[in-house]
């Protein structure tokens, strides 16, 4: 499981998440962090749709977000049924 931000500085354009399973009707969300804490949801459940390349099956959900985030704040992505797994990338500017 892998989260992707694309952007600059502070300003994230797109975030995708990866799921390196296949589970087809797998469920994503992204929300932000600060120093360990929930801060709120960015955006909420959707579902993830399945790709296949060179032989390898994985699910992936992506979302456009034109948002400023506040410096050192964390994305992170969770994934219904891999709960113990969240993947997190830190803004900086």
């Amino acid at each position: 499981m892998s989260i992707g931000v694309i952007g600059s500085g502070l300003k994230v354009k797109e975030v995708r998440v990866l799921l390196d399973h296949w589970k087809p009707g797998a469920k994503a969300r992204v929300s932000e962090w600060r120093g360990g804490r929930w801060v709120r949801e960015i955006r909420g459940w959707k579902a993830m749709s399945s790709k296949e390349t060179s032989g390898a099956r994985y699910e992936i959900a992506t979302w456009k977000l034109n948002k400023n985030i506040r410096h050192k704040n964390r994305i992170c992505a969770e994934i219904r049924g891999f709960e113990e797994r969240m993947p997190c990338v830190t803004i900086k500017r």
